[in-house]
């Protein structure tokens, strides 16, 4: 196996847990479930993916998460409650797909996936966080049927090609980052706006 396409596998899944975690935990499990994926021997551990616990808990998450992240500022609690649970699912699925190389090569590739689920999510709580200070409903629902298309999108590149997926998955990380690091700088500039402006009224 290509060490290429492993990175891609790990990379992939760092990225897509950080948009969706229980999406992605779900859908790759019933695809080894019924068949739809057949895993190469150096991608065993992720066949746990398919145990009927793990498929109803991501299963009744993912549709809890699929209607919670359509509803204005619900979406924004629920990725406050997910900014330490999406980065370790990255970790976990990281290390499942890394699991033939050496132990210390698949904990440090676990936690850079991790790290880039963290990217992910920050990119997307920071993106939903904008979205709201919108009065209408339907960016969040285009939204949330973006980021879940993506996730579709990305695990059917990974089944088809881990080497492509790999320098996809980089790509977008790296805008990512400046879309994380957009969204923060403009949600900072509106807090202080409304910091002062709740300070001038207090001292009038």
């Amino acid at each position: 196996m290509d060490i290429l396409e492993m990175l891609g596998m790990a990379l992939g899944f760092g990225v897509l847990a950080g948009l969706n975690l229980y999406m992605t935990v779900f859908i790759t499990g019933l695809a080894i479930r019924l068949g739809w994926l057949d895993l190469l021997a150096e991608y065993a551990d992720l066949e746990i993916l398919a145990n009927p616990w793990i498929l109803g808990v991501s299963g009744v998450m993912f549709l809890i998460e699929a209607f919670a992240d359509k509803i204005p500022w619900v979406d924004s609690a629920w990725d406050v409650v997910h900014t330490f649970i999406r980065p370790v699912g990255g970790v976990l699925l990281a290390i499942a797909a890394l699991g033939e190389l050496d132990s210390s090569a698949t904990v440090i590739g676990g936690l850079l996936c991790g790290g880039t689920s963290l990217i992910s999510h920050a990119a997307k709580a920071g993106t939903r966080a904008m979205i709201n200070l919108s009065p209408e409903p339907f960016s969040n629902i285009l939204a949330s049927t973006t980021e879940d298309t993506m996730v579709l999108g990305g695990l059917g590149l990974m089944a088809l090609s881990p080497a492509a997926a790999f320098f996809v998955f980089l790509i977008v990380t790296v805008l990512a980052i400046f879309i994380a690091w957009k969204t923060y700088s403009f949600i900072k500039r509106i807090w202080l706006k409304m910091r002062n402006k709740f300070k001038t009224i207090e001292s009038v």
